[in-house]
């Protein structure tokens, strides 16, 4: 077992700090992003917020992605990542201009859709592109402190954006249209996004990989041929890394489960727990809500460190997919002051789970196949996140409560953690990654 440090050694690693102000100023700007459209869509008076309504919407935001993973893929195993993340920030800043200007009209037809679809496409691309090539900029034996660093801090950063948003939109509340408010937000997003675009230029050009020699980009460009053929390169790849390939699974169970007690959240705060008629405070509480996930996600990273290196990471994975299972449960007894702390128990014992499984995804793939691999861990999670709404949407009642969602979701934990449990793990291939 490889032993993880988890000191504040990691901030001596310049280009690994400059690539955390990278991250967290894009991701900032998602949830300032994200908490405009959440308005628009689901926290209008005019639009009636429903459980599919809440699965559309993560369809919208996921699946196309996961039809293009298989290119994305191939092209961040074949360009330099940091040029790509470059590039895709400043072409999302752009994008959200786009956006702002529909928002403000109160369009929502087939612009409005594929800009939107745009932006979470590119969003998607970034995230891979920077989680591939966060292991050239430390030490192995740090993985997991990194990742709880770099993803977490992501994390908290999206809900600060998103309480960011919600007070400007209060702010600006009573002095301009509704929509005119969700379109400044997003304009505001947009400048934070080219503001990313610049903090990218403080990472050299080949410091997130792939080295050349690690490619054969200088040989074919067929990047839409080949994309499908890499993607089965990578499949076939994971079938010798089994801690890696189990990790992503567990990660898309988690995700999957999540989001479908997420369309239930909402739906209490918007239709039960307050007036479904005074949609402002349904997204107040849910607002708590958000806030305290975001707790537990910094709770569940700062402490995952040091747990794996005291009990090893495949024991602090199975404890929490298991443990994740409580609050998942609880919540179809919630009330407006139980369902914040379920929120943050069950967000910490996530954030655990991908914190750990990021970080042996990471150890056990080399350079050359990681972004093949990230491709399609991102894919499989969009999946199984379209796949939990899309649960919620077919079961769940219009005000969210009932027994059947969290009973679903505490069974699915509980038994990938006794599969788990009964599981041999193979020794991985040995690999070779540069850290510079």
């Amino acid at each position: 077992m490889v032993k993880e440090r988890a000191g504040f050694d990691l901030f001596g690693h310049s280009l690994f700090v400059r690539l955390l102000a990278l991250r967290w100023t894009s991701q900032g700007m998602d949830g300032l992003y994200q908490s405009a459209l959440a308005s628009f869509v689901l926290f209008s008076p005019e639009r009636q917020a429903s459980a599919s309504a809440a699965a559309g919407a993560f369809a919208l935001m996921l699946l196309p992605y996961s039809l293009i993973g298989p290119f994305i893929g191939t092209v961040l195993d074949r360009f330099p990542r940091r040029q790509i993340v470059l590039v895709a920030n400043s072409v999302r800043a752009l994008d959200l201009l786009l956006v702002a200007s529909l928002l403000v009209k109160g369009e929502t037809g087939a612009v409005f859709v594929g800009s939107v679809l745009a932006a979470f496409g590119i969003n998607r691309l970034i995230l891979s592109g920077l989680s591939a090539g966060l292991p050239r900029l430390v030490e192995h034996q740090v993985l997991v402190g990194a990742n709880a660093l770099a993803v977490t801090g992501g994390t908290v950063a999206t809900v600060i954006g998103g309480g960011l948003g919600y007070f400007l939109r209060k702010g600006l509340e009573g002095a301009i249209a509704p929509d005119h408010a969700d379109g400044a937000l997003v304009l505001v997003a947009s400048l934070g996004y080219l503001v990313a675009a610049l903090l990218a230029l403080r990472l050299t050009r080949l410091s997130l990989g792939p080295l050349p020699e690690e490619t054969n980009v200088a040989k074919d460009r067929r990047i839409f041929v080949d994309g499908l053929i890499d993607v089965g390169s990578g499949i076939r790849y994971l079938r010798n890394r089994v801690d890696a390939s189990l990790a992503m699974i567990a990660v898309s169970i988690q995700r999957g489960g999540l989001t479908a007690l997420t369309v239930a959240a909402l739906l209490m705060e918007r239709n039960s727990f307050h007036n479904p008629n005074s949609p402002d405070q349904g997204l107040a509480g849910l607002a708590t809500v958000i806030s305290a996930a975001g707790v537990g996600v910094v709770l569940g990273a700062a402490i995952t460190p040091f747990f794996v290196q005291r009990i090893g990471r495949h024991r602090w994975l199975r404890l929490n997919l298991a443990l994740g299972s409580v609050p998942a449960l609880l919540i179809a007894w919630s009330n407006p002051v139980s369902l914040p702390l379920l929120a943050l128990g069950a967000s910490m014992c996530g954030q655990a789970v991908k914190v750990t499984c990021d970080s042996l995804v990471q150890h056990h793939v080399e350079d050359a196949f990681r972004g093949r691999v990230f491709a399609i861990y991102d894919m499989a999670v969009n999946i199984c996140i379209v796949l939990g709404a899309s649960l919620a949407a077919l079961i769940i009642s219009p005000d969210g409560r009932g027994t059947p969602v969290p009973l679903a979701v505490a069974v699915t934990y509980l038994l990938y953690t006794a599969l788990l449990t009964g599981r041999r793990f193979k020794p991985d291939l040995p690999t070779s990654s540069s850290t510079l």
